[in-house]
């Protein structure tokens, strides 16, 4: 006996179909290949770098470990620029978190002209990091800047704003809590989230507006503030720009921070194994302060639901 296939053939795909079966794939497509090509390759190969004696203009490479690590471990002045990055950051993030949700709450108000206000204080966020600034910045605080002009109006005397140790590292503090458009934005977007019948409740008991500030207002609030705290945490570890544009580093290094510091090794040295070692160091810092604000939230920050 003969076997009878009684199976109906399958008709090919076509390419078309093939095509529309996948066509998110090609959407995504161009993303995915400058994710690969400018941050995975990079990534992965500055991490290669760091263990290696590899200048961007010799050819070659060498390997030699962790020797990388422990030069930028055993020179003053490369612990100086982490020190003066951790000095930046705890500066800047606190004053500007604090001045972003004080204005955010003051046009949470219905007051004249708030959209105007708004759109005003947001600005500085879009121009604060351009070359422009900068000029402008380095005009107001020199010696006989608009700064120094004003506190010889007062009776102060003018104060070297670029020649201190002291003072040029708030030039560049300043510059970037100046910059605080972004967050407060997100700040009062979070406070038209808080429920006005708390408030009026508050007030029926007795509580004046500090009080429902800090009772009501801020523990509504804290899972933006925990958010506004990453992102301004992870961008004050890595400000180059002021830093470059402003300061150059100066007086005597009280202004280099660590990103400027990678930036000298890396562009002006061409000593790129040294450069990724500083700049893998710098990783890890800011994994280890996101870590610990992850880990602390569970004791300070409130989510919709919580029981605690």
């Amino acid at each position: 006996m003969v076997a009878v296939n009684n199976r109906t053939p399958q008709p090919r795909r076509s390419w078309r179909k093939t095509l529309a079966r996948n066509e998110g794939f090609f959407y995504v497509l161009p993303w995915l290949l400058g994710f690969l090509v400018f941050t995975a390759y990079p990534f992965i190969s500055s991490l290669r770098f760091s263990f290696m004696d590899y200048n961007l203009f010799k050819s070659g490479t060498k390997w030699i470990g962790f020797k990388n690590y422990l030069d930028i471990l055993n020179t003053s002045k490369y612990i100086k620029a982490y020190k003066t990055t951790f000095k930046y950051a705890l500066l800047t993030v606190p004053i500007k978190l604090a001045f972003s949700l004080f204005i955010a709450y003051i046009l949470n108000f219905k007051i004249r002209f708030v959209n105007f206000f708004r759109t005003a204080y947001y600005i500085p966020s879009i121009l604060g990091s351009s070359v422009a600034i900068s000029v402008v910045w380095r005009f107001v605080f020199k010696e006989d800047g608009i700064i120094n002009r004003v506190l010889g109006m007062v009776g102060i005397s003018p104060v070297p704003w670029f020649g201190s140790t002291t003072y040029a590292i708030w030039i560049i503090v300043l510059l970037h809590v100046w910059q605080f458009g972004s967050a407060m934005v997100i700040f009062l977007a979070a406070l038209k989230g808080v429920p006005a019948d708390l408030y009026e409740a508050a007030e029926i008991d007795g509580a004046g507006k500090l009080r429902q500030f800090f009772s009501i207002t801020v523990p509504m609030i804290t899972p933006v503030v925990f958010y506004n705290l990453i992102t301004q945490l992870c961008t004050a570890f890595q400000e180059f720009n002021s830093a470059y544009l402003i300061t150059q580093g100066g007086p005597r290094g009280s202004t280099t921070l660590i990103s400027l510091l990678i930036y000298q090794k890396a562009f002006l040295s061409y000593d790129m194994g040294l450069a990724s070692a500083m700049a893998w160091l710098l990783f890890v810092i800011v994994a280890i302060f996101t870590a610990i604000a992850f880990l602390s939230q569970k004791y300070w920050v409130y989510y919709s639901g919580d029981e605690r």
